[in-house]
């Protein structure tokens, strides 16, 4: 099964009060291995699963500070989980 590329992104204003909640339900999305993301202008369903790759940057110039935190796994097929037999002969 192909997936459809679908994307979401939110970018707003928020007190620190405001990004702790976000991270935490990010945190039991996670957990649960169901994430949901949605605003007015669309939603995405995310299931992770297995191994994640995490990548944390911070930075500061100029008067400005910024954290990036990306987290990504793949999705895995089932027909690529099938084992197929293998065979191997020197003949």
């Amino acid at each position: 099964m192909k997936q459809k590329n679908k994307h979401f992104r939110h970018e707003s204003l928020q007190d620190a009060d405001s990004v702790q909640q976000i991270l935490a339900a990010i945190n039991e999305g996670l957990a649960k291995g169901k994430l949901r993301f949605s605003d007015e202008d669309g939603e995405l369903l995310l299931q992770p699963k297995g191994l994640l790759d995490l990548r944390l940057t911070a930075e500061q110039e100029e008067g400005r500070q910024r954290i990036n935190l990306r987290v990504s796994w793949q999705i895995q097929d089932k027909k690529a989980d099938r084992k197929k037999a293998l065979s191997v002969s020197s003949d």
